[in-house]
């Protein structure tokens, strides 16, 4: 638990990923908001990021976007999403996007220095611990690249999981490498990106580890794609849900046939 008194406001930015394809991420992310002591609001009004639109060059639209979720999380003290890439999205791309508006310039950069990606945000901000929480499991991390490259979560998800009791981290080859996701990426350049993922996949498999986790859903959800085609039982999930105690739930891409 966070030695920090009193309740921190914090707004979840919770993503389109998360809300469509795998809420429980959001659930447990406001659970491990709220050991740490946090007061969790969800504003209503947020929309996506805008990253679809940026990756295909339609800066308009992603402006307008952007000018949205600046609105929708005025005010408070601390934006937080389970996902280094939309975090990364606000924090890096929204000042830019406004470099000619001075106005909407300084909402970006309010809003870009209150924005954090969750994990990094209870460990670094928080101090927090995950208390009595158990997994019996061998565990491998992916580093996603908008999470280590952009936001620098590196170290803190695996402090976090150190944590955990009876759970092993190993470490796989090549544990930066990209998946193979990159957002439009894999829509655009469907052979590479399978060459890559599959690369990936061959490298935590190496490991001999029983699941995969890592910061970014969709990361895990191009891992466990890939590896359900391939027939493998790697179990896929967001490393929010071990921290909160949801490991041995039903994994991303299980019964999703």
């Amino acid at each position: 638990m966070s030695p920090m008194s009193g309740k921190i406001e914090v707004a979840l930015f919770v993503t389109c990923l998360v809300d469509l394809n795998r809420p429980s991420v959001g659930f447990a992310a406001v659970k491990l908001l709220e050991q740490a002591g946090c007061r969790v609001s969800v504003p209503d009004a947020q929309t996506c990021c805008g990253q679809p639109a940026y990756n295909s060059g339609d800066r308009k639209t992603t402006r307008d976007i952007a000018a949205a979720v600046i609105e929708a999380f005025r005010g408070y003290r601390y934006v937080v999403a389970p996902s280094g890439s939309c975090a990364g999205m606000i924090k890096k791309h929204y000042p830019a996007l406004f470099k000619d508006d001075p106005d909407m310039l300084l909402a970006a950069e309010d809003l870009a220095a209150r924005t954090h990606e969750l994990v990094s945000f209870l460990a670094d901000v928080m101090d927090f611990e995950p208390d009595d929480v158990k997994l019996d499991r061998k565990v491998t991390y992916h580093d996603s690249c908008s999470s280590l490259r952009e936001m620098k979560v590196v170290n803190q998800p695996r402090k976090l999981l150190d944590e955990v009791d009876d759970l092993e981290l190993v470490e796989a080859e090549d544990r930066e490498a990209c998946c193979g996701f990159g957002g439009t990426f894999c829509i655009k350049y469907p052979e590479i990106s399978e060459e890559m993922v599959d690369r990936k996949i061959d490298n935590l498999l190496a490991t001999k580890a029983d699941m995969v986790t890592a910061g970014d859903l969709g990361c895990l959800m191009n891992i466990a794609g890939r590896l359900h085609r391939r027939g493998e039982k790697m179990k896929v999930l967001h490393v929010t849900e071990i921290l909160a105690g949801m490991g041995k739930e039903r994994g991303i891409g299980e019964g999703d046939d």
